[in-house]
């Protein structure tokens, strides 16, 4: 299905938008739910990985299909590897069996685990045969996806004799291991992290109570780049606080340079976006290290505001549901801009022309149907396969259209 974007003069209001929960902490949570049952999660996302990690969590079938979901092939793999008996064979999409997953295979290899590839070395689909894992020491690349080692940490607790995770290199992604970390501790799991070192003790009950999850920060940059790119439009955003757990929070303080200023409401749990009275640099730069899910929002958003921009920190891009970099070069280019690209970086040349009419693909990459979506206040396009945004986002274009769009399907 394509989603036929009409270019869009918003009207100078405020608007309300309720964005579902985030879709890192529901899937940590979720893996703690299963390890420990008395746990009541609200406000669970409603996105298409968090569904398939539950559908998983829940299956009796041999084999188990994670699709597209990237997180929940990482977590249950640890998950299945330390469930005592069990044998599943763990897959997922083509693109699935694309994405390395070789460094948390062997780390759990080093801590006893029984996987084996079922393809290729260092790939899905995966035969994990479950078994006590007793070794409370390991060892992995700090280096590449910072999932592999909240994996490791998820399932840490539930380990006879707890875990001790030495991280090797420069750490990727620190709040995303942060929030693993204090969601543990929210639940009274006790743990730390010390430099290169993780260390999480055994937890065999914890006391029954209710978590509710924070509204996903990274599905909230589509609407900073809605107002960066607007006139006066205010949005509200439901569910956020300012002391959030979630990396991607970081945004009320990049965007103050691309024009927009992050009100916080703690008593409603809300935050207003609107412009500020700055005047826009004709270049910026970002180190995104900690962000990367926000990269592409970053650009799109530039370009429409006729601003040069440098990202850096962008190496677990390539990896992600496509290779990011290459595919936001692609379709800029098609509208009109410049971008150089290496393993880790992308520098933008805005231009003054906007093309119009331009057929933006997304392959199969939610975060491209989103993230090109604002630029109907500046032209007109269309965005192809528009439904993969029920991946994280499954509301998308509803509330996108409850902002003032003019969309169309086709």
């Amino acid at each position: 299905m394509k989603a036929i974007l009409h270019h869009t003069t918003l009207p100078k209001k405020t608007f309300e938008v309720q964005i579902t929960g985030s879709k890192s902490e529901s899937n940590r949570l979720l893996i703690l739910k299963a390890l420990y049952p008395n746990i009541t999660i609200e406000n669970l996302s409603e996105s298409d990985d968090t569904k398939y990690l539950q559908k998983a969590l829940n299956s009796k079938e041999k084999e188990v299909d994670i699709h597209h979901a990237g997180t929940a092939m990482r977590f249950l793999t640890a998950y299945f590897a330390c469930k005592e008996n069990s044998e599943v064979i763990l897959t997922g999409s083509e693109r699935m069996q694309e994405r390395p997953i070789g460094i948390l295979v062997e780390a759990l290899r080093q801590m006893g685990a029984d996987i084996q590839y079922e393809k290729n070395d260092g790939y899905p689909p995966l035969k994990i045969r479950g078994k006590k894992l007793t070794q409370n020491k390991v060892s992995i690349a700090a280096t590449t996806s910072s999932q592999f080692i909240s994996a490791l940490m998820l399932i840490a607790p539930s380990l006879p004799n707890g875990l001790t995770i030495q991280l090797e290199g420069k750490i990727t992604s620190v709040p995303y291991i942060n929030m693993t970390l204090a969601l543990m501790q929210q639940l009274g799991i006790e743990g730390n992290f010390s430099e290169n070192n993780i260390y999480i003790p055994n937890k065999k009950s914890i006391e029954n109570q209710t978590v509710v999850v924070e509204s996903d920060w990274s599905s909230a940059s589509y609407f900073y780049s809605i107002v960066a790119l607007s006139k006066a439009t205010e949005i509200v955003l439901k569910s956020y606080r300012k002391q959030s757990l979630q990396g991607d929070a970081a945004l009320s303080t990049i965007y103050t340079s691309l024009g927009v200023e992050t009100e916080f409401f703690p008593k409603e749990n809300a935050i207003k976006l609107s412009k500020s009275k700055i005047e826009v640099p004709n270049k910026v730069n970002f180190n995104l290290v900690n962000t990367p899910d926000i990269a592409q929002t970053i650009a799109v958003t530039c370009f429409g505001l006729g601003t040069d921009c440098e990202l850096q920190g962008l190496h677990t891009l390539k990896i992600k549901e496509t290779d990011r970099l290459t595919a936001l070069k692609v379709e800029l280019e098609k509208l009109g801009a410049y971008l150089e690209i290496n393993e880790a970086s992308l520098k933008l040349t805005s231009s003054n022309t906007i093309f119009k009419n331009v057929s933006i693909n997304t392959y199969n990459d939610h975060r491209m149907a989103m993230a090109f979506a604002p630029l109907a206040l500046k032209t007109s396009l269309q965005i192809n396969d528009c439904e993969v945004v029920s991946k994280s986002y499954p509301t998308f274009w509803e509330d996108l259209k409850s902002v003032g769009f003019s969309i169309d399907f086709q």
